[in-house]
């Protein structure tokens, strides 16, 4: 039984892909991929010396491989705004165009805490931090038209059916969700925090930023770029790390268990991503 395909084979030379969170799990699968392809691939990461080990990896794997692209590595921590302004201003002197922006580091779970900045860690890595990235990449994204937005996002953003209007609880596999978005509430300072409900609030956005997006570009006729978001999959990776300390060793052991019998491997996971 197949429980997946490498469905992507154009090739892709003479493009520069952006992807962020790609030192592991389905970023680095990504990145690989489209480095396999001919792509001048930049690898945006908190942990330069975890990025630079990563691509090594890469380029190792495929050292038999013909008509292979470029690997770079450049520093960018979400969780500080100047360290993404800093990124960006590095990424548009160097590079002309842009082609691929994958938006596709994250963090979930985990105990609560803010960002440089003062945002409820969650919101301001996952969404805050890759829409003000976005922005700033984005005159070169459209001059390099035709180009591609991707923000990986999560089937726990709370939706219903692929809805984003009239929220209501439901039940995931493994959580029940609820798919409120707390605007005037995004930092957790007047409820309790919920480490998962934090998490599915920034999915949300992720969603919501995608749709007014591609509704900004339209209604300025700006044509060529694309944005989507996905939700790749429960993938076996670092993600998860931090649910023993949030949950508790007990909930722990059983994402372990989940892990090992159902969840997808990097590898499967990184296909909706690069279709």
């Amino acid at each position: 039984m197949v429980l997946y395909s490498e469905r992507s084979t154009v090739r892709l030379d003479g493009k520069t892909a952006i992807i962020t969170g790609c030192n592991t799990g389905i970023g680095k699968e990504t990145a690989k991929d489209l480095y396999k392809r001919g792509a001048y691939v930049v690898m945006a990461c908190r942990n330069v010396e975890k990025a630079e080990e990563a691509a090594k990896d890469i380029i190792d794997s495929c050292k038999d491989l013909e008509n292979l692209g470029k690997l770079a590595v450049v520093e960018l921590n979400l969780c500080s705004l100047k360290s993404v302004k800093d990124c960006c201003n590095k990424l548009v002197q160097k590079h002309e165009r842009i082609d691929l922006l994958i938006n596709n580091a994250g963090i979930m779970m985990c105990p609560f805490e803010k960002t440089e900045d003062g945002f409820e860690i969650q919101f301001g890595t996952n969404h805050l931090a890759h829409f003000y990235l976005t922005l700033l990449l984005l005159p070169t994204i459209i001059k390099s038209a035709p180009a591609r937005i991707v923000n990986v996002s999560s089937a726990l953003h709370g939706g219903k059916n692929g809805r984003l209007s009239n929220f209501r609880l439901y039940y995931s596999p493994f959580f029940i969700v609820t798919g409120n978005m707390e605007f005037n509430d995004l930092n957790w300072e007047k409820r309790d925090y919920s480490s998962l409900y934090a998490y599915q609030q920034s999915k949300q956005a992720n969603i919501l930023f995608t749709k007014e997006l591609n509704r900004r570009l339209k209604e300025a006729n700006i044509e060529g770029v694309s944005v989507y978001t996905l939700h790749p999959g429960a993938i076996a990776t670092d993600l998860q790390r931090h649910v023993g300390t949030t949950y508790g060793k007990g909930v722990s052991y059983m994402f372990q268990g989940m892990r090992k019998c159902f969840f997808k491997t990097p590898i499967q996971g990184a296909q909706t991503t690069i279709y």
